[in-house]
C-alpha cells in the first residue's frame, strides 16, 4: 500500500445501501411492523440487536417467534454463543455478507433492530482501523494485571482524552483498542472517527424510527417486563448459567439478564430484580431516545396508542412508493 487513502480504504466499512432501515427503542413495537411490513416488501430481515445475536438469550430479548422466523427470513439471530463478545467489526462484516447475499436472490432487505451503535455504523459508515496487535495486546494487559486498570484510563487520557471521555471506566477492551490504533496509526481513534460524525442516510435507503409519548412507552416497558417473566425469563438466564457458565462480559451485563443473574446468586429479591429491570429497561430507552433524536435522516412516525402500531407498516409503505414516484 502506497499511501494513506490505500491503506484507509481497507480500515473503514463503507455506509450499507439499497435498503430499509426500521428502528425504535425498546418495546416500541418494531417485531410487528416488521413483520407485516417485510411480507409487503417481500423482504429479508437482517436484525440489528446486539443481544439477539446470542443463543438461548431468547426471552430477554424478545426474538421474533419461531413461527414468524419461518414465514419471514431472519438474519443474525442466534448465532453465537454467550460467552462470546461479540463486537460492531463482527457485526458489520456479517450484515454486510447477508445483505449482498439477500440482494443476490433478488429479495428487498429490512434492517431492524435498536442498538443505535449498529445502527448509525450501517448508515454512516464504520472506522474499523488496522489488524490487532497481538504482541501489544498482551503487553498491555500484562501491565493491568500489574499495576491495574485505572493506571490504563490514565494512559489513554494522556493519548486520546476524547475517546478516554467517551468509554467507560471499566472497558479494557475498547481502552485498549483506542491505544492500539494510536500506536499503529500515529493518531488518536476519535480522530479516525471524526469522519462518520455526520448522520446522513445513503441516497438509496430510507430509515424509520417509531416514536411514543414518555409516558406510554413507560406503560409498554412495565407490561413487556412482566411478559417476560411470566414466560420464563429467570429459567432462561438459569440454563444458560447451567450450559456456559460464566456468561460473557457482553451478554452477562444486558439488561433484563445482569438482574435475573443477581437474583439466582441470592443478592437481590424477586421485586427488587424485577423494579430493577424496569428501571434499568427504560434508562436504556432513554439513551436511545437521544441517539434517535441526534439522527435526523430518520424519518419519525408518532404513536399514541396501540391500535396505531396496525397503521404503521402502510404509512411506511406509501412513504417508499412516493419516494420512488418522485
Amino acid at each position: 500500500m502506497n499511501s494513506e487513502t490505500h491503506v484507509l480504504a481497507d480500515w473503514i466499512v463503507p455506509p450499507l445501501d439499497n435498503v430499509v432501515y426500521l428502528t425504535g427503542p425498546t418495546g416500541s413495537g418494531k417485531t410487528q411492523v416488521a413483520l407485516e411490513l417485510a411480507e409487503s416488501l417481500e423482504a429479508e430481515i437482517v436484525s440489528v440487536d446486539s443481544m439477539a445475536v446470542y443463543k438461548g438469550m431468547d426471552i430477554g430479548t424478545a426474538k421474533p417467534s419461531i413461527e414468524a422466523r419461518e414465514k419471514i427470513p431472519h438474519h443474525l439471530i442466534d448465532i453465537v454463543d454467550p460467552t462470546h463478545d461479540y463486537s460492531v467489526s463482527e457485526f458489520l462484516q456479517e450484515s454486510h455478507s447477508q445483505v449482498a447475499k439477500i440482494q443476490s436472490r433478488g429479495k428487498n432487505v429490512l434492517l431492524v433492530g435498536g442498538t443505535p451503535l449498529y445502527l448509525k455504523s450501517l448508515i454512516c459508515g464504520f472506522f474499523q482501523g488496522p489488524p490487532a496487535d497481538w504482541d501489544f495486546r498482551k503487553a498491555v494487559d500484562e501491565e493491568v494485571q500489574s499495576v491495574g486498570i485505572q493506571a490504563l484510563a490514565e494512559r489513554l487520557k494522556q493519548v486520546d482524552p476524547l475517546s478516554a471521555h467517551r468509554i467507560l471506566p471499566g472497558d479494557q477492551r475498547r481502552m485498549v483498542r483506542a491505544l492500539e490504533v494510536a500506536k499503529l496509526t500515529g493518531k488518536p481513534l476519535s480522530h479516525w472517527q471524526t469522519q462518520f460524525e455526520r448522520f446522513v442516510v445513503p441516497a438509496k435507503s430510507q430509515a424509520f424510527v417509531l416514536g411514543w409519548e414518555r409516558s406510554v412507552l413507560h406503560h409498554r416497558v412495565a407490561h413487556r417486563v412482566d411478559r417476560m417473566l411470566c414466560e420464563g425469563l429467570v429459567d432462561e438466564v438459569s440454563a444458560l448459567r447451567a450450559r456456559y457458565g460464566i456468561l460473557g462480559r457482553t451478554a452477562s451485563q444486558a439488561v433484563g439478564y445482569k438482574e435475573p443473574i443477581e437474583y439466582l446468586t441470592g443478592s437481590i429479591t424477586w421485586d427488587t430484580m424485577k423494579e430493577k429491570i424496569t428501571v434499568h429497561t427504560r434508562q436504556f430507552v432513554r439513551r436511545q431516545e437521544i441517539w434517535f433524536r441526534s439522527m435526523p435522516g430518520i424519518q419519525r412516525l408518532e404513536l399514541t396508542h396501540d391500535q396505531e402500531l396496525g397503521t404503521i407498516a402502510s404509512k411506511i409503505l406509501s412513504a417508499l412508493e412516493n419516494r420512488q414516484v418522485a
